[in-house]
């Protein structure tokens, strides 16, 4: 199942997404839930498949604007140089745990919703990434339990503003810049996705692809995130776990490539979908 936030005329909403088809949820539970994060903390998917029939959506896909997937996150999680060829084209040394930065919800863009460069750098960099969202949450979560508290995943962006990142070496400036982040287009419902499957992560930049590579690849899997991360904070239905980036950033390059206006930026799981976002600049 794949489940979007998002909004219309309306407001916003959230629901499920079939073919080119939204099925509002938000209006047909009668507004027990009244967005996405409610909806998950509630473990309410039974209900949602219960009021989804074979018949038309509220929506169309191309009549809605795609919101983060949860517009609302209480703790937005996201792992550094978790990719082998990352850390090397970087030049640091591998670490024996995660390391971790904070990202908060107005950094962030839903789908095809135009990621910001701002006017105090030129360097604005994507980071295609793959994103948990956790369902059941807890606290000291073995391991061995850590999939069970997984609702789905999703493609992100971890636009990065790089100076700004490297004034300190605390990187949250430069990870959190307005809308300069992009999440969604839609979670896939962990059912879909058996646990430890290989998944396959592509990042392009107009059109040409920039980053490839499987989660076979990471250092620090997804299990491992969640227990680790659980140890010193308890988990909520909710929280997002942004789990790294792979080799192939644009500041490594040599020259240098950075996002700018005018540019597209795609990011495509090919067990989830693609992240599409043009970049403009910010006012």
């Amino acid at each position: 199942m794949k489940l979007a936030s998002f909004s219309t005329r309306e407001g916003p909403s959230f629901g499920i997404v079939r073919d080119q088809a939204v099925f509002d949820l938000g209006k047909r539970l009668n507004g027990r839930y009244p967005d996405m994060k409610t909806f998950i903390a509630a473990d309410a998917f039974a209900q949602a498949t219960q009021v989804i029939d074979a018949g038309q959506g509220d929506f169309q896909l191309s009549d809605v604007t795609l919101l983060p997937v949860i517009p609302n996150a209480g703790q937005i999680f996201c792992v550094g140089l978790n990719y082998a060829d990352h850390i090397k084209e970087t030049g640091r040394e591998n670490t024996e745990n995660p390391a971790i930065f904070m990202r908060f919800p107005p950094s962030q863009v839903g789908h095809r919703q135009a990621m910001l460069r701002p006017p105090e750098s030129q360097q604005f960099d994507f980071e295609g990434e793959i994103a948990i969202i956790i369902g059941q949450g807890g606290r000291r979560i073995a391991e061995r339990n850590a999939w069970r508290h997984i609702a789905g995943y999703a493609c992100y962006n971890d636009g990065s503003i790089r100076d700004w990142q490297r004034h300190t070496g605390q990187w949250g400036p430069g990870k959190n810049f307005y809308r300069t982040g992009a999440f969604g287009p839609w979670m896939v419902t962990s059912d879909e996705i058996e646990p430890g499957a290989s998944m396959t992560l592509v990042t392009r930049l107009n059109g040409n692809e920039m980053q490839r590579a499987t989660t076979d690849m990471l250092i620090h899997g997804f299990a491992e995130l969640i227990a680790y991360l659980s140890t010193f904070t308890p988990l909520s239905a909710g929280d997002v776990i942004v789990t790294g980036t792979p080799g192939g950033v644009g500041a490594r390059r040599d020259p240098p490539l950075f996002m700018k206006p005018g540019d597209v930026t795609e990011v495509e799981v090919d067990r989830i979908g693609v992240l599409s976002n043009p970049i403009a600049e910010d006012a």
